[in-house]
């Protein structure tokens, strides 16, 4: 069984990476928690308010949110204690790099 990934920042919309990332995942047969505040499923699949709504062990988190966004859940990212996490880009942020780091999470700054 393929690990579990949590795709923060979540969208709906065809044109956006973060939903190419979502289909991708689903193409891959990887089960895909998408997450996004408004919990709009995507094409079926359930969005979810926040990592701690998932309730599941989460492998990887794919992040899609600037640090504006990102910096205030670093600790519902930690706390999910994935064993990776991917910043895409426009998604870097050092204080979550930092964070992760320290807490033995692998950090990359790749595409999903």
């Amino acid at each position: 069984m393929k690990p579990n990934v949590a795709v923060l920042g979540a969208s709906t919309n065809p044109e956006r990476y973060s939903y190419k990332a979502v289909k991708m995942l689903q193409q891959h047969e990887y089960p895909v928690f998408p997450v996004h505040p408004a919990k709009r499923p995507i094409d079926g699949v359930p969005c979810f308010g926040s990592l701690g709504e998932i309730g599941e062990k989460i492998d990887t988190i794919t992040v899609y949110l600037g640090p504006a966004n990102s910096t205030p859940i670093i600790d519902d990212i930690l706390r999910a204690h994935p064993r990776r996490g991917i910043l895409n880009p426009g998604a870097e942020n050092e204080e979550l790099r930092r964070g992760c780091e320290e807490a033995g999470i692998e950090v990359m700054e790749a595409c999903t």
